[in-house]
């Protein structure tokens, strides 16, 4: 008799696979064994042949859970090589008169605004079965998600070309989801990961090299143009939010659509020079700008400040306002307000 070692990350996800399959069938089954494939070649960190990869990944954990007091955890502790630049294809869907966003319910997490796959050929073909149901769809890479604690999620190859913030700023995002996920509350998720996650990024780097080290400097020097491009983006959904509220016909509503997204293009066009200072935003208006694209910066991107505001009021303790997220009760649901709970936890 032959006895065969099984790793626990197979039995564990093995489970977790047959129980999902029961409510959301072969997607699961797929994906789940695609990502069990990920993690089981997942070797330590140390096995890699980059020191100074393998110091600094080591110094931002501990910074993001001794310093800033994320949930402890193994998570970035191993590491996959992959033959791609990012992990997974995400596919987004909204309504094509409106910013109502398409969702998909899961097992644990319940309703998500987007659908991850592996396999791009896939993702296409998700995209293919939405636009038939005449909606507006965005595909968009990501580079890492969370798998909020079920297991300890690995560094990828393609992370090791990655800027010391830019690293920084991954790993905090997606430790502050291991640390915080209200369930039925994805927006506010989203942006307290987006605030969290860029906030403890500079608070790492002004710790490390100071604010004016080249370093820091290196890691900032576009911000400016990034908030610019996100208020910008903002500007053109308000515009859009105010077409979708009149007492139009569809019919109309779709051609005037087209029409303040193609004047948006020629303005962001023409006014590059003097907003921008560099060219990471110059593909804009080649892009098939449509709602779902807009609405996942509606997602990550709180329009009135919000987080910002209460940082600051709250005397800009990015621990403090960490340890206040992790008290907000977690069963959450959409009738939940996540949001005055922090402000409350903070400033009472």
């Amino acid at each position: 008799m032959f006895l065969v070692k099984v790793s626990p990350i197979i039995i564990t996800a093995a489970f977790l696979i047959v129980i999902c399959c029961l409510f959301s069938g072969c997607y699961t089954l797929k994906q789940g064994f695609t990502m069990i494939g990920y993690l089981n070649k997942a070797v330590p960190l140390e096995k890699t042949d980059d020191e100074d990869f393998i110091k600094l990944v080591n110094d931002i954990r501990n910074f993001a859970m001794e310093e800033l007091g994320l949930k402890m955890s193994k998570n970035y502790t191993r590491y996959v090589e992959i033959n791609r630049n990012y992990l997974a294809a995400v596919v987004s869907a909204s309504a094509k008169d409106s910013f109502k966003r398409h969702e998909w319910k899961f097992p644990v997490v319940g309703s998500m605004p987007y659908k991850g796959f592996f396999n791009i050929e896939d993702a296409r073909k998700e995209r293919t079965k939405l636009e038939k149901k005449d909606l507006d769809v965005w595909i968009r890479p990501v580079d890492a998600f969370s798998t909020l604690g079920w297991f300890k999620d690995p560094l990828y190859s393609y992370m090791r070309g990655y800027s010391k913030g830019k690293l920084a700023e991954l790993i905090i995002h997606e430790l502050v989801h291991a640390t915080v996920f209200i369930k039925g509350q994805v927006k506010f998720n989203e942006e307290l990961a987006e605030f969290i996650g860029a906030e403890g990024a500079r608070v790492y780097m002004e710790s490390r090299f100071g604010k004016d080290s080249e370093e820091y400097i290196k890691a900032f020097s576009s911000e400016a143009d990034s908030k610019k491009y996100v208020a910008f983006i903002q500007e053109l959904t308000a515009q859009l939010e105010i077409l979708y509220s009149q007492e139009m016909n569809r019919e109309e509503k779709l051609k005037e659509k087209e029409r303040i997204i193609a004047a948006a293009k020629e303005r962001f066009e023409d006014e590059y020079e003097s907003r921008f200072s560099n060219d990471n935003y110059r593909n804009f208006s080649a892009l098939q700008v449509n709602n779902a694209f807009l609405e996942l910066y509606r997602l990550y991107y709180a329009e009135d400040n919000f987080f910002i505001d209460l940082f600051e009021k709250s005397g800009q303790d990015i621990r403090a306002f960490i340890a206040a997220a992790k008290s907000i009760t977690k069963k959450g649901g959409p009738k939940s307000n996540p949001r005055r709970q922090l402000e409350n936890n903070l400033l009472q």
